[in-house]
């Protein structure tokens, strides 16, 4: 790409302890993409794990940034997103594996449909299953009672039980949902904008999780679509990157996702009572249940 050139798509990988996975993840994404250049920023979470040295030496097209710290999943996707010139910009987690079919699909959607402010394609986990949490609503007190309790994973096809990860919906189908995966998150920059407050996309107090559904509520209520396209797919390789503590994970997960809706949608004591309650009672439901089962895999998103 030349240095005058302005990039069709900026890609923003912020890695982790990625050393074994960064390499496949830039491997598969190509320079081009209809006819624009891609650049992509890496910014390393964990210098000195041996994940910028992959980079370095294999692809040094991309630009590394090695962090001074653990800045988290959204201030370090700040930095990256401030030093790109795409008209797209995709944040991509260092576990996926991309494909150039996926990407021109998703590009094309974005040119056609000017309304659209996030997209992701159908997320499939390594057994070819589909990551569920690639297409959410934005849950109801009643999607969170039927996925804690068992209703939604009896009732998969049942609209009624299965409102959480809207699995009653065709997995290659395209639909506007509630919120996507922040493995995935492609937006065109004029969509980003008007959220981004002094430049930063992500909302910084959330650390490691949550900040993709408040990145998704904010470009909802900015009057942008955001859309699920199944009809075109890449691999996530969920959980190469985080710890390995399900328990600890899972109740970071959950009081991160309760922190969203304190922001967005406790206007008073009585709301910010209610959510509390909720994800309290969830999580632990969710944890008991994943016990009562004899493993400690528990998928709150």
């Amino acid at each position: 790409m030349s240095t005058s050139e302005l990039p069709l798509l900026s890609v923003i990988i912020v890695a982790y302890k990625s050393r074994d996975e960064i390499g496949a993840c830039l491997a598969s994404i190509p320079r081009r993409l209809s006819g624009g250049a891609v650049e992509v920023v890496v910014v390393d979470n964990s210098p000195g794990d041996g994940a910028g040295d992959v980079v370095r030496r294999e692809f040094p097209w991309a630009d590394y940034v090695a962090a001074p710290e653990n800045l988290g999943f959204g201030r370090a996707n700040n930095r990256g997103y401030a030093l790109t010139r795409g008209e797209f910009i995709l944040f991509l987690n260092p576990d996926t594996v991309s494909n150039a079919a996926a990407l021109e699909h998703c590009v094309a959607r974005l040119h056609a449909d000017r309304r659209i402010g996030l997209i992701s394609p159908r997320l499939q986990l390594a057994d070819g299953s589909m990551d569920l949490a690639c297409r959410r609503s934005i849950p109801t007190l009643w999607d969170g009672f039927c996925r804690a309790s068992g209703l939604a994973a009896a009732f998969p096809r049942t609209a009624l039980f299965a409102g959480y990860n809207l699995t009653h919906l065709p997995e290659d189908g395209t639909y506007r949902v509630g919120a996507i995966n922040g493995a995935f998150m492609l937006a065109p920059r004029r969509a980003l904008t008007p959220v981004a407050v002094g430049g930063a996309v992500f909302d910084e107090t959330f650390f490691m999780y949550g900040d993709d559904l408040d990145l998704c509520v904010r470009v909802a209520r900015a009057g942008w679509k955001i859309v699920y396209d199944g009809r075109v797919g890449i691999t996530h390789l969920k959980g190469l990157s985080v710890a390995k503590d399900y328990d600890a994970m899972a109740r970071a997960i959950f009081d991160a996702n309760r922190d969203v809706y304190l922001k967005h949608f406790a206007s008073h004591a009585l709301a910010r009572w209610k959510w509390r309650a909720t994800f309290a009672v969830w999580k632990s439901v969710a944890l008991w249940r994943a016990r009562l089962r004899g493993h400690r895999r528990v998928r709150p998103v």
